[in-house]
C-alpha cells in the first residue's frame, strides 16, 4: 500500500514549562535543517507543560518555512469556533504554515478537573464530528451562520477570518468509528507508533479508504501522518511508506540538537532515496 506522496518529516517537541527557550530553539533548528513540520502535544491539565497554542504561535514567529500543528488539539478543552479562529489567525500571521490536528479527548477525569466536560467515547466521537463542521463553517467567511448540534451551536455568527491556505484537519484516531470519520470528513490521519503496529496501519488505511470512497472522496487526498520515536530505522521508515501507506513522520525523542542534526543528515535522505528506488 503506497499512495505515492512525497515523504515528509517533522519533529515532536515536548512543551516543557521548565525550558521554554529550548523548545523554541529546537523549532528554529528544525526549520534550518529542512524539516517539514513541528508538532506539539496538547494536554492543558498537565502542570509541567506550556499551553500548546501559545507555544505554537511563538514557534511560528521564530521560524520562516516549517509548518506547525497541535499533535493533537484536545477538543473538549478547546471550543471549536474559537479553535478555528485561533488556527486561521496563526495561519495568516505565519503566511500559511498551520495545520490542525484534532483529538476527541482522553483522560476525562483530568479534563473534568480543569473544567472540561465528561464524555463517553461515543459522545466524544459525536462531538468531534460536529466540531469539524463548526470549524469549517468558521473558516468560510460567511455571515449569519447557524449550526444546531448536540454539543456545539452557532447562532448567527459572522465568521472569519479565512485562513491563508486550506488548513488540513488531521484526526488522531484508532477505533473503527473514528477511522471512518477520517475518511468521511477529515484531511489526515495521525496515529502514534506504539499504540498501533504496522498491521494496524494497513487496516486503518483500509477503513479510511472505504469511508472516503463511500463519501465520494479521493482516498489519496488524505494525509497519513505517523508519530514515531527517534529509535526508528531508515529501513523501517521506508517500509512504513511503501508497504503501510504512511507519508509523513513526526519524530519524538530528538530533544538534543545533535540528535536532530543527525536525523536530518543521515536518516531523512536515506529514506527518501530508498522510497524513490522502490517506487
Amino acid at each position: 500500500m503506497d499512495y505515492g506522496h512525497p515523504v515528509k518529516f517533522g519533529v515532536f517537541v515536548t512543551p516543557a514549562a521548565t525550558r521554554p527557550e529550548h523548545s523554541l530553539a529546537l523549532a528554529e533548528l528544525a526549520d534550518e535543517l529542512g524539516f517539514d513540520l513541528v508538532g506539539v502535544q496538547d494536554h492543558p491539565y498537565q502542570s509541567r507543560f506550556l499551553d500548546t497554542w501559545t507555544l505554537l504561535t511563538a514557534m511560528a514567529m521564530r521560524t520562516s518555512r516549517i509548518q506547525v500543528f497541535p499533535d493533537v488539539a484536545n477538543l473538549p478543552l478547546r471550543p471549536p469556533a474559537i479553535l478555528a479562529k485561533a488556527a486561521a489567525s496563526l495561519d495568516l500571521l505565519s503566511r500559511g504554515r498551520v495545520e490542525l490536528g484534532l483529538g476527541a479527548g482522553g483522560s476525562f477525569d483530568a479534563i473534568k478537573a480543569i473544567g472540561g466536560p465528561m464524555r463517553t467515547r461515543g459522545e466524544s466521537v459525536e462531538a468531534l464530528e460536529e466540531a469539524i463542521q463548526v470549524i469549517r463553517l468558521m473558516w468560510s467567511g460567511e455571515r449569519g451562520v447557524r449550526f444546531e448540534g448536540k454539543y456545539y451551536q452557532l447562532a448567527g455568527v459572522h465568521t472569519g477570518p479565512a485562513p491563508a491556505h486550506p488548513i488540513g484537519i488531521w484526526l488522531g484516531a484508532y477505533k473503527p468509528r473514528m477511522l471512518s470519520l477520517v475518511g468521511r470528513a477529515a484531511d489526515g490521519w495521525v496515529p502514534s507508533l506504539g499504540y498501533v503496529q504496522p498491521a494496524d496501519l494497513l487496516e486503518g488505511n483500509r477503513r479510511i479508504d472505504e469511508a472516503a470512497a463511500a463519501a465520494g472522496r479521493d482516498p489519496r487526498s488524505i494525509r497519513r501522518v505517523l508519530n514515531a520515536g527517534a529509535d526508528i530505522s531508515s529501513e523501517q521508515l521506508t517500509s512504513l511508506t511503501v508497504e503501510n501507506g504512511m507519508d509523513t513522520f513526526v519524530i519524538g525523542g530528538l530533544e538534543d540538537p545533535e540528535a536532530l542534526r543527525w536525523f536530518a543528515s543521515d536518516i531523512v535522505p536515506a529514506v527518501r532515496e530508498a522510497v524513490a528506488r522502490t517506487r
